[in-house]
């Protein structure tokens, strides 16, 4: 084996999934794993951090032995994960005292209203380039430590720890012996002052949380540690960190301003570099960082969708109405477009541009002969229509994207990015590699420890696979458009103005 293999590391809200990469970008081997979801109470999400432990040993494990590959002949370690994702640990034992709160969960959701008043959210907005709303970790750790027994005294004496998946797992991986973030995770936290670069003083009071909880902020290619040689069986560099949005848009190579991704997992997040100068919105959208290299920053700004795959994993699961997720495509392209139903998956409330987190779900325009093909046809529309409330946006903010380079599991459909790029009426580029935040990971891996030579190799070593043009007229296009905006407004809370 060649001694350039990148170990990546891929913990997502359903999954974990490692990869094996070797120095042209080629997958050698790929292990996914399922965890369990914990919902204790509606609208409440939750996962157990030793599952998700467990499952990030098990397809490391797996991935090398599939790739026929020792630890010892892996040169570095990329980290990607699931974003705002909430864990608080005790420093001596590493033992979680809660479960992680998941980026879906919305208990906080009355608090935040409360945060968010008499000049909050211009604070958060101003510093972080956030909003106060639920799915970010601030609201979530504070209520770690005000509702689990004893966790704010524990934490005011400095004896827990909190992380966002990626530092829990790269405490786990050292043995306890670094406790460190990426800037990317950081500045998704609610806490983090992504102008000044630091952990803001004026959130941490705001939102009561103790500063000798947090982890050391770093850039995304850097030296984090080195694993324990008991979790993986030798003592490999850990080089690269990043959210799994952020890794994505690096594993798109999408490195100049105004190049745009979106991926489509569980959610859908689309970002665009828009270079060293934070853009502000007027539209609701998140001003956030995109990576740090070297020192030089590169600013974001992204629109979060809560719910896409899981949409099409309620229609299997909950519904049963498909087998599984890839037989939405075959009855998508038998029923064709449709206009008179929509499915509004606010099972988690209404992400960006809405920001509504009291909105739910609905299935809209039911008639009798209504059936299995128009349910999961819309389902897969509304993926597209929310993608567009974002680009228009983006776009009204000052941002006007001609092409769209997309990826995740469902664009594996080409029903569905084909009417993407009819809702969007722009190019929508697919690439081979479609698993694009466990090969930003290892990219950023591979640059730090030397496998890569720069940003340029890599541009170099993306590959397209498809490339979908629109072909449907603009007029159409808005019509649809209208008719899914009108499915929202009967969704909205009152609070926000339905």
């Amino acid at each position: 084996m060649t001694e350039h293999v990148i170990l990546a590391i891929d913990q997502g809200t359903t999954s974990s999934r490692a990869m094996v990469f070797d120095e042209q970008a080629r997958i050698l081997a790929v292990s996914q794993q399922e965890f369990p979801q914990v919902f204790p109470r509606p609208g409440w999400v939750e996962h157990d951090p030793e599952a998700i432990w467990q499952s990030v040993v098990d397809v490391m494990h797996d991935a090398l032995a599939d790739a026929g590959c020792l630890p010892r002949e892996v040169a570095c370690i990329g980290i990607t994960n699931q974003r705002e994702t909430t864990v608080v640990w005790d420093r001596r034992t590493g033992e979680p005292v809660y479960n992680a709160i998941v980026w879906q969960d919305r208990r906080t959701a009355a608090k935040c209203r409360e945060y968010a008043a008499g000049g909050g959210e211009e604070l958060a907005t101003a510093r972080s380039g956030l909003r106060i709303d639920p799915y970010f970790s601030a609201t979530k750790l504070a209520w770690i430590l005000d509702n689990v027994e004893g966790a704010r005294e524990r934490a005011e004496r400095g004896e827990l720890a909190f992380g966002t998946i990626d530092t829990f797992l790269l405490w786990r991986l050292t043995a306890g012996a670094e406790h460190r973030t990426d800037i990317t995770n950081a500045s998704r936290t609610l806490l983090y002052d992504i102008h000044r670069q630091c952990w803001d003083e004026d959130l941490l009071a705001h939102f009561g949380v103790p500063a000798s909880l947090l982890p050391e902020v770093c850039d995304n290619a850097f030296g984090f540690g080195t694993t324990d040689a008991e979790s993986l069986g030798a003592a490999i560099p850990v080089t690269g960190m990043a959210g799994d949005q952020q890794a994505a848009l690096f594993g798109q190579a999408c490195f100049h301003p105004g190049m745009t991704k979106s991926t489509y997992g569980t959610g859908c997040f689309v970002i665009a570099n828009t270079g060293d100068k934070p853009l502000p919105s007027g539209h609701q959208l998140l001003t956030t960082i995109a990576s740090r290299l070297d020192g030089r920053l590169t600013y974001g700004l992204e629109g979060s969708i809560f719910v896409a795959g899981s949409a099409i994993q309620w229609l299997r699961d909950a519904l049963k109405i498909i087998a599984a997720a890839p037989d939405s495509e075959a009855i998508a392209r038998a029923q064709g477009v449709i206009d008179n139903i929509h499915v509004v998956p606010a099972f988690a409330g209404l992400g960006a541009p809405h920001w509504d987190p009291d909105a739910r779900g609905a299935i809209l325009g039911l008639s009798r002969d209504s059936g299995v093909a128009e349910i999961v046809t819309a389902t897969l529309q509304s993926v597209a229509f929310q993608t567009r409330d974002l680009m228009l946006a983006m776009r009204d903010d000052g941002l006007d994207v001609e092409l769209l380079r997309v990826d995740g599991g469902m664009v594996a459909n080409d029903w569905l990015v084909q009417f993407l790029a009819d809702m969007l009426g722009i190019t929508v580029e697919r690439p081979r590699i479609t698993e694009s935040t466990a090969f930003g990971a290892a990219c950023l891996a591979g640059l730090q420890r030397g496998v890569f030579d720069s940003l340029e190799q890599l541009e170099g070593l993306w590959r397209r696979d498809a490339r979908f043009e629109p072909d449907m007229p603009a007029e159409r296009r808005r019509a649809l458009h209208d008719g899914w905006l009108a499915a929202i407004a009967r969704v909205r809370s009152a609070e926000q103005g339905a």
